[in-house]
């Protein structure tokens, strides 16, 4: 009886590790409310229920907001293809937020925020539940779910 507990176990976390390369189900509108992310201003003061102050270095804007949309253009070829998965809206994240490398020095803690804020809203619309961690690492510098107890 125990052994087949086991190999049930077993078998449910060797299901569930695959899932995230399962192909998703993008809600029809995805598109639709991609362009009007796309379309809309970005890093100006968000006074509820983000509380953001707007992008400390205002000539930072457009550079910011080019690179957040390219990460939403490519969370819409993902969405348009035949095959889009948890794991190929996961790499445009990787990509996108490569993307703030040059310029990581001039984000600051909002600005960092609220860059992880868009990208969470493109998840939203896409129905994507993980960045896998990503996320955390921009914002932290680490991701806290990999951090063991070392006691």
């Amino acid at each position: 009886m125990i052994k087949h507990i086991k190999i049930l176990a077993l078998f449910l976390t060797l299901s569930s590790c695959g899932q995230s390369a399962n192909k998703m189900k993008t809600p029809e509108n995805a598109n639709e409310m991609i362009v009007e992310f796309i379309a809309k201003k970005k890093f100006i003061e968000q006074p509820y229920p983000n509380f953001y102050p707007g992008i400390a270095d205002e000539k930072m804007r457009p550079i910011f907001t080019k690179k957040i949309n390219s990460i939403a253009s490519d969370f819409k070829r993902v969405a348009e293809s035949k095959n889009p998965t948890d794991k190929k809206y996961q790499e445009k994240i990787g990509i996108g937020l490569s993307r703030f490398a040059n310029v990581y020095m001039e984000l600051d803690t909002e600005d960092r925020e609220r860059v992880c804020t868009y990208i969470e809203e493109l998840m939203d619309i896409v129905g994507l539940e993980s960045s896998n961690g990503q996320l955390n690492k921009f914002m932290y510098g680490f991701d806290p779910n990999e951090m063991t107890d070392k006691n």
